[in-house]
């Protein structure tokens, strides 16, 4: 053995006589022995940790919507919006919803918090602090800026604007009080602690088409409050009948998930108003998202036109307040989606425990009947029949064991089933949706389309869609609105399958449509039991599903097809006019031509006249005593033309199956007041007699 070999069999049996903790010591911390901090560090990262459900959203914000505090003002709004709808209509209430976003400056929150404002010290600390250095290189830009567009304005040269000053900094927040007033079913006295300050609980869940995306609502805006300002919301809210308000500010704890009270109490109601309140002050950002917000805004007055928004924004400059009222342009509410039973082709492995944990069902053949759509007692005594013969109609559905139920899982995916119906799903409706794009966007003319029920994975879906063409604030080319649910989509646009279908696989041009220079107003919704969203956000369809794309392709082509059809109407009626007004442009010549002639004629001397007809004679005689004038001519002429344009448009029309003159559409607004009524409903008028 060498010298070395002997030295670290020597080290060897030396640490062997050494104490445990000493060796681990001398291993660990490079010859110096491990503390008890280490020791107790160690063993806390060995620990099993749990998130509640507050906390994990708290930690991954953008997943809902909450990114920046622009993107949150703007989610903040949108999530109160949609509660407020969904409880109006859940009562069948035609909503009546008030937004208001209040800007709230650095100073009047720290006033609100009890916070004193203090002036800086060290300006050194801060991160907009800008040295004597930088300032004169900052003043020496400007300068030569100002000389150039001086030099530019000499000349007659464009100018341009100064470039705003931009601070490295990242500025200072910006506070927002946003509050949300509607008109619907309001909450139960008890149930508002938990239904707003418990993440993951609340009265949507179940297999429905819901507007909700993750079951947060306003959940999340608590959330997005108690990490940007700390401030609890303020909810009012009375149910119908109730001769009470409740009042309650809470925040929630969010390692916990549950809610934190700081009152609850019951107020008078004076005003027997029904429906909920509610108060939130977050950091946001009004400038990024301001146009977000407008358009978020306008896409629901159209997707929603039985509802009436009032928007307010109040900034801390009064000159910047502004007040936009979406009117409502219908009372035809869409009927409240209906909860469904899950199809079999749809369901997992988990979800089929938990369906036979939470049954009331005793046996197997009752669970297969009343669990699921489309399986009739004959057809489950055939499932189970295929199944094997462990299994049995009679035999208790809690009892099937782990292989069984796997066994049901695969013959689920295997076994033909009928297509679910779309009765529990609640679209828009051609005739809401037609009268949404009329009402925001007042297009020279539109077309509409409901597709019939179709399915994807178990789940039924209705694709509804409309086009126009023209219209206010509508800018040249595609302008695409998305719509799932009822509700808007803004962002992540270019991946959407709505806005490929319509950029790549519709050809415009045979349509008579300019896709470049026409004002096209594209408008989508998809309805079902469950919206294939693409992305964390939530915020697009994707385009790797044949039957949706399919769908929204047929759909689109459909109103292509009648906009063809008024738009080559409308182009004969102009070449009709054009044609119309040419003829009109040489009756004079032509008035003045035949009189001339016909004088000449009549004033020849009779001998040299050759004779004429009776008729003619008559015609002559009038032309001297001037009975018949260039203006009889005229109006003759004039009244021929009339006659062969409206006669050109009579055969056209014959030829086209239009059977009566064109009409004009016309909307009248809804009575005021009580009455009593029956509708005749249609898919793209509603007919309401009044007894």
């Amino acid at each position: 053995m060498d010298s070395s070999g002997a030295e670290a069999a020597a080290g060897a049996t030396e640490t062997k006589k050494k104490p445990p903790a000493a060796a681990k010591g001398k291993a660990v911390g490079k010859g110096k022995p491990a503390g008890p901090k280490a020791s107790a560090s160690a063993k806390e990262s060995s620990l099993l940790k749990q998130k509640s459900p507050a906390e994990f959203f708290a930690e991954n914000k953008n997943i809902a919507g909450f990114d920046n505090p622009g993107k949150s003002l703007y989610t903040t709004m949108r999530e109160l919006v949609e509660n407020a709808l969904d409880s109006a209509e859940s009562i069948s209430e035609l909503p009546d919803i008030e937004i208001t976003i209040e800007e709230i400056t650095k100073s009047k929150f720290n006033t609100m918090i009890g916070l004193v404002d203090r002036e800086r010290v060290d300006e050194a600390l801060y991160d907009d602090f800008e040295s004597e250095k930088a300032r004169e290189k900052r003043l020496a830009k400007e300068a030569r800026f100002q000389e150039t567009q001086a030099k530019n304005a000499a000349l007659g040269k464009k100018v341009k604007e100064a470039p705003a000053v931009r601070g490295k900094g990242r500025g200072e927040a910006a506070f927002f009080k946003v509050t949300c007033k509607d008109n619907g079913r309001g909450m139960p006295h008890d149930d508002i602690p938990n239904m707003l300050g418990r993440v993951l609980s609340g009265t949507k869940y179940g297999l429905r088409q819901t507007r909700g995306k993750f079951g947060l609502g306003a959940k999340m805006a608590l959330i997005w409050s108690k990490m940007s300002t700390g401030l609890p919301i303020e909810i009012k809210s009375s149910m119908k009948g109730q001769h009470y308000v409740s009042f309650c500010r809470l925040d929630i704890d969010i390692h916990k998930n549950v809610p934190h009270v700081h009152l609850h109490e019951k107020r008078e109601n004076k005003t027997h108003w029904h429906g909920a309140e509610i108060q939130v002050i977050i950091e946001g950002n009004w400038t990024t998202h301001r146009s977000k917000i407008l358009h978020y805004m306008r896409q629901m007055a159209v997707i929603t036109p039985y509802a009436q928004f009032l928007f307010r924004f109040l900034a801390d400059a009064a000159d910047k307040n502004l007040t936009i009222k979406f009117a409502r342009r219908t009372d035809v509410m869409p009927p409240v989606p209906l909860q469904t039973k899950h199809h079999p082709s749809a369901v997992d492995l988990l979800l089929i425990k938990r369906l036979i944990a939470e049954t009331t069902k005793q046996n197997l053949l009752q669970f297969l009947q009343h669990e699921f759509v489309n399986i009739s007692k004959s057809h489950a005594e055939r499932l189970i029949g295929e199944m094997g013969p462990d299994f049995s109609p009679k035999m208790t559905v809690k009892s099937l064991t782990s292989q069984q139920l796997v066994r049901i899982h695969q013959l689920f995916r295997q076994a033909k089933f009928d297509d679910p119906s779309g009765n529990c799903l609640s679209p828009a409706g051609e005739y809401n949706l037609r009268l949404g794009i009329i009402k925001e966007l007042h297009p020279d003319m539109v077309a509409t389309h409901a597709s019939s029920p179709q399915v994807f994975e178990g789940h039924p879906f209705i694709v509804e869609a409309g086009i126009s063409i023209g219209g206010k604030d509508v800018k040249q080319g595609l302008n695409i609105f998305r719509f799932a649910n009822r509700i808007p989509l803004l962002f992540e646009q270019g991946a959407d399958v709505i806005t490929r279908t319509a950029v790549k696989r519709i050809n415009w041009s045979s349509y008579k449509i300019n896709q470049q220079q026409d004002k096209i107003g594209v408008f989508v919704s998809i309805v079902s039991t469950k919206i294939p969203f693409k992305g964390t956000g939530k915020e697009y369809i994707g385009d790797d599903i044949t039957e949706i794309s399919s769908a929204v392709k047929s759909a689109l082509k459909q109103c292509c097809l009648q906009l063809k059809s008024k738009i080559v109407k409308k182009l004969q009626a102009r070449e009709r006019q054009d044609r119309k007004r040419n003829l009109n442009r040489y009756i004079p010549d032509v008035a003045r031509a035949i009189m001339e002639t016909l004088v000449e004629i009549a004033d020849e001397s009779p001998p040299k006249r050759p004779r004429y007809d009776k008729e003619d004679e008559e015609l002559l005689e009038k032309i001297n005593s001037q009975e018949v004038t260039e203006i009889t001519f005229k109006d003759c002429l004039t009244q021929h033309v009339e006659q062969v344009d409206y006669e050109m448009a009579l055969d056209y029309a014959m030829q086209s199956g239009v059977s009566e003159e064109p009409r004009e559409a016309i909307f009248l607004n809804s009575l005021e007041g009580s009455y009593k009524s029956v509708d005749f409903r249609s898919p793209v008028f509603v007919f309401r007699f009044i007894l």
